[in-house]
């Protein structure tokens, strides 16, 4: 493991604990930072006010150093190619967890000073529409777990970052419906909303059940990777079968709790709104 190496993948060595350095990730960190931070200083110049910023940008800083973890050493690199259990715990922190955390971090403002009712804004709409979105996830999902598509794509460097870079521009996709800033959406109701996500949970229960009652190991990668302590390959990747089917139910229910809180304190808040209007009335 001497040669060095821009992107975490499979190489088919023994493992070992020796810190490696990954360019290619620290460099695409570098490229997500610069983009968040301009957004910031962005919305600065649009005199936007530090308490409103500060309610919500240290949630976009835990996204990405989310994102940084998944991808470095030494979760990147154990997931690239020697465990198939932490390679699903990078698809549900670069598609499930940090994308919502990133966008809550985004500056609305800035969004929509950027991206106007132009070509620009109307291509993000219609990206971010929530049956574009939900069908692209749900595809991205379906497809970089099948044993094929990541047999093929794991062993090499640029396959393994195509596969990361699906999973958080997929989660980025899928999530701005639900939390994106810029691009309002009024017929996208909580209980909408609440059914985006349960279809979603319902989709990966599939890929997570094949993964985790498959009485052989499906992925050759992780099959054939040098052992890591006692686990064998199919034991591993029932526990990533599991990891995603528990794991991605903990985060959608989650996510749902979250919509159905903020719906009822609208809904009180609609409706102390018209009691005091009535009792106004009857005054």
């Amino acid at each position: 493991m001497s040669s060095l190496q821009w992107w975490c993948s499979a190489q088919n060595v023994a493992w070992s604990w020796s810190w490696r350095a990954y360019p290619g990730v620290w460099l695409f960190m570098m490229v997500l930072v610069s983009l968040f931070v301009s957004l910031l200083q962005h919305s600065r110049r649009l005199g936007v006010g530090p308490a409103i910023r500060q309610r919500r940008t240290w949630a976009g800083w835990l996204g990405l150093l989310l994102v940084w973890v998944a991808l470095d050493w030494p979760v990147g690199a154990l997931g690239g190619g020697y465990l198939a259990s932490l390679h699903m715990t990078q698809f549900l922190l670069l598609a499930m967890i940090a994308p919502p955390l990133i966008l809550l971090g985004l500056p609305a403002e800035a969004m929509r000073d950027l991206a106007p009712e132009g070509a620009l804004g109307n291509v993000l709409r219609r990206l971010t529409h929530p049956g574009m979105a939900l069908v692209a996830f749900n595809v991205m999902m379906f497809a970089t777990h099948l044993p094929v598509v990541s047999d093929a794509l794991m062993p090499s460097q640029l396959g393994s970052f195509v596969v990361d870079a699906l999973w958080l521009g997929g989660g980025l996709l899928y999530w701005w419906p639900i939390v994106g800033p810029g691009v309002p959406r009024t017929h996208f109701t909580a209980p909408l909303r609440i059914g985006y996500l349960f279809v979603t949970m319902m989709f990966m229960t599939a890929p997570g059940a094949m993964i985790t009652f498959a009485e052989l190991p499906l992925f050759a990668t992780y099959e054939l990777a040098p052992r890591i302590g006692q686990i064998s390959a199919l034991g591993d990747q029932r526990l990533a079968g599991l990891l995603m089917k528990i794991g991605g139910a903990v985060i959608t229910w989650i996510g749902i709790s979250i919509i159905f809180y903020h719906w009822q304190v609208e809904e009180n808040r609609l409706l102390q709104r018209d009691l005091a209007k009535v009792r106004r009335v009857e005054g």
